[in-house]
């Protein structure tokens, strides 16, 4: 029993006497027939249970449609019911949203007989955005009060509050967008009265694996109520939070059985999956962000090989495989949940020297930013990468000899850089630091005017889903290395691979972006080289084809007579 339930029952000496004091589900079954509904789900009468039992912080993620927001307006008067003293603040992401929370509160007050005692008085405040219970003593914060995740959240303090939705696909769909969210949320420790009965609340939906429901303090406990009982390949992505009945139904293998067929039985989940799509479902009622993330991050350390990248010399094909026996299981891994890496099942016996050796730079521009680097050495068709990642700082000379010694490590033949910030002043620096520590690499400086997520996706996805990007292990292991001196909330942010695996086609989709930024324009760079050499390729080849057609009709038995005088034919004229 919850220490806020223990202080219910100990508010008044007739609770023993009152069973809807004792038990929240009997207290909602009232609720539930005064509006005119149907006894409650199991599912339904299992998220009061966990309302009433659970820890002073919860998350509560259930599937479209089971009234978890109904659900809590009842648990809302409940508290009040018990203890009228309560100081309930209402936070969904609009103001609209939190005043309906608040104004369904007040009709029940006003039409169930059993809270008519809670009615305000005449004395007492009673609006759409807040009011107050009749035994409720004078205060300066109202029983129950509503407010928009956006609005003023202080100026109030409250025994509970109800996150009620507060991430919607417009205040999510960016890290910026997040982040911002996060610190809003943070507020709620302010306002939350210090006293051992408090409690934090959340409902709602996750609208990305980074949702910031995933994202809540660890002294949060979280249940997760999906519409149907997820599939082996489906139930690592709950972790520990699937709630404890649908738990029990997957041990059962009741595999895509509906959770609470009251609800919505298999043909009307079919028909939601119909309407909502396979990515909408999943999120709406599965309440897995795997499919949405898969659609919207389409680059996956999965579809990376990752192998030692020799020196000088390497096997011209590499076979990508990946079967469990191949991962990686020891490195650093910074992209989405599931998402794993694995070493390549062989490659072929013919090894020859790299085509060309590139490193790229994207100098630091202001603030906190990082000048990322990539090296990358070409081999018919594949790009390996043995060194990538960033150095603090941009134009200082610190960072201007690592570059250039990173450079002469590699024997790097072409230098490319961009240009945007400082109008080629980067390249100019640089230029005497390489001839000092003896690189005489060309510098070609590039510049772009396209939207920066769009042109990174453009040139990594199809060269990473080809499984024709390979990554030395030591990249992983110093690119996790070099992000621990950032502070925890940027940490993952700075990290190569969490770029990579976290941008999608929306601006300002990564909170930063320099090391991924370098990486694209590597493998871009690379790109051109080969659509030059595919052309060249495509002609030498038909002249090979051309000429072992001439070979073949020269020793036809059709032309021997007249290939063996004096006249021969050469594909367009006789001699």
């Amino acid at each position: 029993m919850s220490i806020l339930k223990q202080q219910l029952l100990a508010s008044t000496a007739s609770n023993d006497a009152d069973p809807l004091k004792q038990d929240f589900r009997k207290f909602l079954w009232l609720i539930w027939k005064h509006i005119n509904l149907p006894s409650p789900t199991p599912t339904q009468y299992d998220i009061a249970h966990f309302l009433q039992h659970g820890p002073n912080k919860i998350v509560v993620e259930a599937f479209r449609g089971v009234g978890k927001s109904f659900i809590t307006s009842a648990f809302v008067l409940w508290c009040l019911y018990c203890n009228p003293q309560m100081k309930i603040m209402v936070v969904s992401a609009s103001k609209n949203r939190a005043d309906n929370f608040v104004i369904f509160c007040q009709q029940l007050i006003q039409t169930v007989p059993e809270l008519a005692f809670l009615k305000p008085k005449a004395n007492q405040r009673s609006s759409r955005v807040e009011f107050d219970v009749g035994p409720a003593e004078p205060d300066q914060t109202p029983s129950v009060f509503a407010r928009g995740i956006d609005s003023q959240l202080t100026g109030g303090r409250a025994d509970i509050i109800v996150s009620d939705d507060v991430e919607v696909m417009n205040n999510s769909m960016t890290v910026a967008a997040r982040d911002l969210l996060i610190e809003k949320t943070k507020e709620y420790s302010a306002i939350l009265k210090p006293l051992a009965h408090a409690r934090i609340i959340y409902l709602g939906t996750p609208q990305t694996e980074d949702s910031i429901y995933n994202k809540v303090p660890e002294t949060f406990v979280k249940r997760i109520w999906p519409a149907q009982v997820p599939t082996p390949d489906e139930v690592h992505a709950y972790g520990d939070d699937l709630a404890p009945r649908i738990r029990k139904m997957f041990e059962q293998r009741l595999y895509g059985h509906p959770t609470d067929p009251e609800r919505f039985n298999m043909d009307e989940l079919i028909d939601r999956r119909a309407e909502y799509g396979a990515a909408g479902y999943q999120l709406q009622f599965m309440l897995n962000t795997k499919l949405s993330d898969e659609e919207r991050f389409p680059l996956k350390l999965k579809n990376l090989v990752v192998m030692p990248v020799p020196p000088a010399k390497a096997p011209v094909d590499v076979y990508w495989l990946p079967n469990p026996d191949r991962e990686l299981k020891d490195l650093p891994n910074h992209g989405m949940a599931g998402d794993k890496l694995y070493a390549p099942a062989g490659h072929s016996a013919e090894w020859l020297e790299y085509q060309q050796r590139v490193m790229s730079i994207d100098p630091s521009g202001r603030g906190k930013d990082e000048t990322g680097y990539a090296v990358g050495f070409h081999l018919a068709g594949n790009i390996w990468v043995p060194e990538a990642g960033g150095f603090t700082g941009g134009y200082e000379p610190e960072t201007l000899d690592k570059l250039a010694h990173t450079a002469k490590k590699h024997r790097i033949q072409t230098i490319v850089i961009e240009s945007n910030f400082g109008d080629g002043m980067f390249a100019k620096l640089l230029e005497p630091v390489l001839l000092r520590h003896g690189v005489t690499a060309e510098i070609v400086e590039v510049r772009s005017n396209t939207m920066k997520e769009q042109r990174i996706l453009d040139v990594l996805e199809p060269v990473v889903t080809a499984h024709h990007l390979i990554v030395d292990p030591s990249v992983f292991e110093k690119d996790d290395e070099s992000i621990q001196k950032y502070e925890s909330m940027i940490r993952n942010h700075k990290s190569l691979f969490h770029q990579m695996t976290h941008i999608c086609r929306q601006k300002d989709a990564l909170r930063h972006d320099d090391r991924v930024d370098a990486l694209a324009m590597l493998v871009g760079h690379f790109v051109e080289l080969m659509n030059q050499d595919a052309r060249k390729v495509a002609e030498r080849e038909h002249a090979e084809w051309m000429a072992e057609q001439l070979a073949r009709f020269h020793d036809s038995p059709l032309n021997r007579g007249f290939s063996s005088g004096s006249h021969r034919w050469t594909g367009g004229r006789v001699i």
